[in-house]
């Protein structure tokens, strides 16, 4: 399936995204499985390789740049070796980074085990941002806004986005789009933004069990029109994506190919949205955008990215 239209790499490079919310390290352990442990019935993985890609926001970030929109990456992080590499691999992808430093934040590092090609286990390091760096996180945010022409937060729960009703009306004061990947149960505080990007589960949670499409659309626009909200964007998987907004609905069906991994796929939805919008696309046209790209992502391994030929050709 192609797209309905092709944008130019031109007018896509002009396109400036500012990303907002939880960077993360994630790290890769490959190695040769044969055999079970003595001291326990779990696997030993005998670690070959190693690999290190950026998580969480800078992911998001990453997917906006390799489509071919600029981006820049706002976030909070420890002063630790994690974060050190995280920047190191953040500045070299093309992405501006702005990173606050908290000594007393252990910057999260997801940790994930690969043998045979399939993930084994995965740890998790992580603690919550100190106040004071949040604070400096909404000045920086000041600083910034002018120069971006889409907002996108990318709430991982992690404590970085403290502040993110102020930022939105702040964006939306200045006339920004303003996306918002979700996180949680209260979306209260997503109030005025232009797009969510819940996933099935995530809006589920908030909304409750629907029994049928008509009542998904109910409770949809009720939400819709409770957050003031221009749309909701339901990803469903292996069912697509559906729009919600004040024209009705629009359903996306799933770009059909083998589902290899679905980790960062999210990301790289909400990521292509917003560089679309940036680029000045309607909410409309940006969606089955959006969707293939997401279709395109989950037939690779692990945290990756669509490049601009994968999604235009």
């Amino acid at each position: 399936m192609t797209v309905p239209f092709t944008l130019s790499r031109e007018r896509l490079a002009q396109a400036r995204v500012l990303v907002v919310g939880d960077a993360m390290l994630d790290r890769y352990w490959y190695g040769a499985v044969d055999r079970i442990s003595p001291e326990a019935p779990v696997p030993v993985v005998r670690v070959t390789r190693q690999e290190e890609r950026m998580g969480g926001a800078a992911n998001v970030a990453y997917n906006i740049v390799t489509v071919g929109a600029r981006a820049s990456l706002l976030s909070v992080v420890g002063d630790d070796e994690a974060s050190h590499q995280l920047e190191a691999l953040v500045a070299a992808s093309g992405i501006t980074p702005c990173f606050g430093r908290d000594p007393q934040l252990k910057t999260t590092v997801k940790l994930r085990v690969i043998g045979r090609q399939q993930q084994l286990l995965r740890l998790d390091f992580e603690n919550t941002p100190e106040n004071e760096v949040l604070a400096s996180q909404s000045a920086a945010f000041d600083e910034m806004l002018p120069q971006h022409d889409t907002v996108l937060f990318s709430d991982y729960g992690k404590g970085g986005l403290a502040h993110i009703a102020l930022m939105i009306d702040q964006a939306r004061a200045a006339g920004k789009v303003v996306l918002v990947d979700p996180k949680g149960s209260d979306y209260s505080r997503y109030k005025n933004a232009t797009a969510i990007t819940p996933n099935r589960a995530e809006l589920e949670q908030v909304i409750g069990h629907w029994h049928d499409e008509a009542d998904l659309q109910s409770r949809a626009h009720k939400l819709r029109e409770e957050l003031q909200l221009q749309a909701v964007l339901l990803t469903r998987s292996e069912e697509g994506m559906t729009l919600f907004d004040a024209r009705g609905q629009l359903h996306v069906p799933a770009v059909a190919r083998e589902v290899f991994d679905v980790t960062g796929a999210g990301d790289t939805v909400i990521a292509t949205l917003a560089a679309m919008l940036a680029a000045g696309l309607s909410l409309r046209e940006a969606v089955p955008v959006a969707n293939r790209a997401g279709g395109i992502v989950v037939g690779k391994f692990g945290t990756a990215t669509v490049t601009y030929e994968e999604l235009f050709s």
